[in-house]
């Protein structure tokens, strides 16, 4: 992986300049599985708080499974601690906009380690919870025993996409999110080089989410595979959700 310094060289595929201040985070999200459903923006509406307007592409909303291995997350200048600082994660994202910049919104995050669930809600409060992952070679596995939820997925790795489409580049160069938390809407930024992407194929795929059941989520439209990239991240920034309700 490439140090922090050179990462933030790797700045001309970015749709706005780097923030100015000094970066807070490191985090690489490796071997991901990323796979793509085209919802109708209607029936994602529901799911999405005052403030955040869904972002389309060719007038449609689009929502994403990405399956990863988080690794080495640590403060600047702190080292990684394993208990905390590696471990599977899915999560459940869409495509919002605020303020004018373009980023993701998730629906849903499980990750395989209780404490690191913990310290994520504590210091992001990010929607964490913890469920049973496992990973092989060619499958993705997670139990969530207290939502009644799964999410189980075989398959194969393609060749590299040597020439992205747009779609491709909409959905994976994302360089912020924002998730509501009580009375505010946090933001945050962040930076990584460009995702290396590959085909991938479904070789078998059993989603069980009520709570998104709406959406319809059966085959995907699109399936991405990334080697991963390494991620800077800055602190967040809160607006109230009184100021900018609908």
């Amino acid at each position: 992986m490439p140090a922090p310094h050179e990462i933030l060289l790797l700045d001309t595929h970015r749709p706005w300049p780097l923030r100015q201040e000094r970066w807070r985070y490191y985090q690489e999200w490796n071997d991901a599985l990323l796979l793509h459903w085209k919802v109708k923006p209607e029936l994602l509406a529901p799911f999405i708080p005052g403030g955040l307007e869904i972002d389309l592409f060719e007038d449609g909303a689009w929502v994403s499974f990405v399956a990863f291995d988080m690794q080495a997350v640590r403060p600047r200048n702190v080292p990684a601690f394993a208990p905390v600082s590696s471990f599977h994660e899915l999560n459940l994202r869409t495509y919002v906009r605020y303020k004018g910049k373009q980023g993701v919104y998730f629906l849903s995050i499980e990750a395989g380690k209780s404490l690191a669930c913990f310290v994520a809600r504590k210091m992001s409060q990010l929607p964490y919870r913890y469920a049973a992952i496992t990973r092989a070679p060619n499958s993705f596995q997670v139990q969530n025993n207290c939502s009644g939820t799964h999410f189980k997925l075989g398959f194969s790795k393609g060749n590299v996409i040597a020439e992205k489409q747009p779609l491709d580049l909409w959905l994976t160069e994302r360089y912020a999110l924002f998730q509501d938390a009580g009375t505010y809407l946090n933001s945050f930024e962040i930076h990584h080089p460009e995702w290396p992407l590959r085909e991938l194929a479904i070789n078998s795929l059993s989603i069980h989410y009520p709570a998104f059941a709406a959406l319809g989520l059966a085959a995907p439209d699109l399936c991405h595979y990334s080697t991963g990239v390494p991620v800077l991240a800055w602190g967040k920034k809160a607006d109230r959700l009184q100021i900018i309700a609908k």
